[in-house]
């Protein structure tokens, strides 16, 4: 129903955003990918997904095409809701859940909160055949973005830090530095904690 919105940004939090469009308040429930995109800017443009349910309708919006694909394929996934699905965006970005899924790493899915084993297993095995077939990434790229956080992710746990404040900090520094080896990601993580 709706492509995007495009209006000047009224509010911005890590889980939602208000778009002012033609002196409309949009309500948009957004991932922390895309608050990162958007928390400084003034106008702003969001890709949007309409779910209409029997007690609310509900406005998903997304930086980009990409990302809003894979919610859309997210969703599609028996027991994967829309918060559940930009949990996982809000944890992962694009390219690196794209890398996970073609690895076939539950363990590293499952990392996400509320998310458990088998829910994980599921998300791969019925994604991994449409991921593969859209070809939008491949996942030799991608996949060691992700196990250079779950090694970063490892060491910072064995140093003594907790690890939700450990893995908060690594999404921002993988997302600042995607390149980064594994003791880059730790110091840098290190100086923030």
């Amino acid at each position: 129903m709706y492509e995007y919105i495009s209006g000047t940004v009224a509010e911005a939090a890590p889980t939602h955003a208000v778009l002012d469009a033609g002196g409309v308040g949009y309500l948009l429930h957004i991932s922390l990918e895309t608050y990162s995109a958007i928390e400084h800017a003034r106008e702003a443009r969001l890709y949007v997904h309409y779910i209409v349910r029997e007690d609310a309708q509900l406005l998903y919006g997304f930086a980009t095409k990409a990302e809003r694909e894979l919610f859309r394929l997210l969703i599609s996934v028996s027991g994967v809701g829309g918060n559940t699905a930009r949990m996982i965006l809000s944890t992962y970005s694009p390219r690196e859940l794209q890398g996970i899924i073609a690895a076939g790493n539950a363990v590293l899915l499952k990392n996400v909160k509320g998310l458990g084993l088998k829910t994980a297993q599921k998300i791969i095995v019925e994604l991994s055949g449409k991921l593969a077939a859209a070809g939008p990434v491949d996942a030799a790229e991608a996949a060691p973005a992700a196990e250079a956080a779950e090694e970063a992710l490892s060491a910072l746990v064995m140093l003594g830090f907790a690890k939700a404040a450990a893995e908060k900090v690594l999404r921002t520094v993988i997302r600042e530095s995607p390149e980064a080896s594994v003791e880059q990601i730790v110091r840098t993580a290190l100086k923030r904690l």
